[in-house]
């Protein structure tokens, strides 16, 4: 008896790429089309890699709509587009909504999670996807952790993992995280890619986006070309997503040395910088304020107080993504896409 294929699971955030800092910076936008856009590409490429069906939630942008209407055309026949489920959720326009979808696809047992959004959007469903892997699209504003990249190439990489082409030791990778600790609260929440400390005292509109409203930043890692706070970690003592440890700068408006940043896009701050250093997984950093807020992946969502002690801590056990790239090296190597020229579609290896 044959047995069904791999499902992978889809979530697009319809407020990813939409938010205040379109104001601040001269962000671009990412529409509601353009997700949709990519999520077709998506299908196309998982229909070619054998993924038998994928699950997509509803929203209220019209992203889903869109895509089951193109579902249902000449190209989706012709490309062999996996069956599309919809998750019909009751929707609430937040961060619950994401997390609900990848719960319920993790309950129905995807192979994968294909995540279209900013690192907010990637915490989220990594939250609730546990090692479930996560095909990681960025369609945010500051994107450190989703990588940049076409959805067709993402998508084959995606199919062919999920499809079982690629061993897991090659196309996964495990991601490092940021566990932020507040005893006196009982809180302990995580980020995907840096926390920053600063003065103001209270959430209010939750982006940074200056300057002197940074006190430090600790990061998972930090490039040298990524835009948004761990731009700073990235320009002053970059680390790698490989390596492990990762690094911290401690700022002041008065320090001597001052680091140029994209704190968003096309917003350069001077930042002061008066120390650095490593993060080694496992310490417990405690912070330079004595109160302030934090902010996790750019956006404050903790303020603590002079009677709070805070800290933080690299930890090595963050959730699973694809390496995009090494699959399709492999790919390559292997010629796992050569299709016979009749059938064009689908590769000789899966039929």
């Amino acid at each position: 008896m044959r047995q069904p294929g791999p499902i992978i699971g889809i979530i697009a955030n319809p407020a990813s790429g939409r938010d205040l800092r379109r104001l601040t910076a001269n962000a671009g936008l990412y529409s509601s089309t353009d997700k949709a856009s990519a999520i077709q590409r998506l299908l196309a490429a998982f229909g070619a890699t054998g993924i038998a069906k994928v699950l997509l939630p509803t929203d209220m942008t019209g992203i889903a709509a869109a895509v089951l209407k193109a579902s249902t055309g000449p190209m989706a026949r012709e490309q062999r587009w996996p069956a599309l489920q919809m998750l019909d959720l009751s929707l609430t326009q937040t961060v619950a909504d994401t997390r609900l979808a990848a719960r319920q696809m993790v309950e129905q047992g995807v192979a994968m999670i294909a995540v279209l959004g900013g690192d907010g959007t990637h915490k989220a469903v990594a939250a609730e996807a546990g090692d479930t892997p996560l095909l990681t699209l960025s369609t945010g504003t500051n994107n450190a952790f989703p990588e940049l990249r076409e959805a067709t190439s993402a998508g084959l990489a995606g199919g062919l993992l999920a499809s079982g082409q690629i061993p897991a030791a090659i196309g996964l990778r495990r991601n490092k995280r940021l566990l932020v600790r507040v005893p006196q609260q009982q809180l302990c929440e995580w980020a995907l890619v840096e926390v920053a400390v600063s003065p103001q005292r209270f959430v209010g509109a939750r982006a940074l986006s200056r300057s002197e409203d940074l006190a430090e930043v600790f990061a998972c890692f930090a490039e040298p070309h990524a835009i948004g706070l761990s731009a700073i970690c990235g320009l002053w003592c970059p680390v790698s997503r490989q390596a492990e440890q990762g690094a911290w700068v401690r700022l002041d408006a008065s320090a001597t040395q001052v680091l140029l940043a994209p704190l968003a896009p096309g917003l350069l701050q001077g930042c002061g910088v008066t120390a650095s250093g490593p993060l080694q997984p496992g310490v417990a950093y405690p912070l330079s304020l004595r109160s302030g807020t934090l902010a996790l992946d750019g956006e404050r969502e903790i303020e603590f107080a002079e009677q709070d002690t805070p800290t933080i801590t690299l930890d090595l056990h963050g959730p699973l993504s694809v390496d995009v790239e090494a699959v399709l090296a492999h790919a390559a190597r292997h010629h796992l896409l050569v299709v016979p020229r009749d059938q064009r579609h689908t590769p000789a290896t899966l039929r």
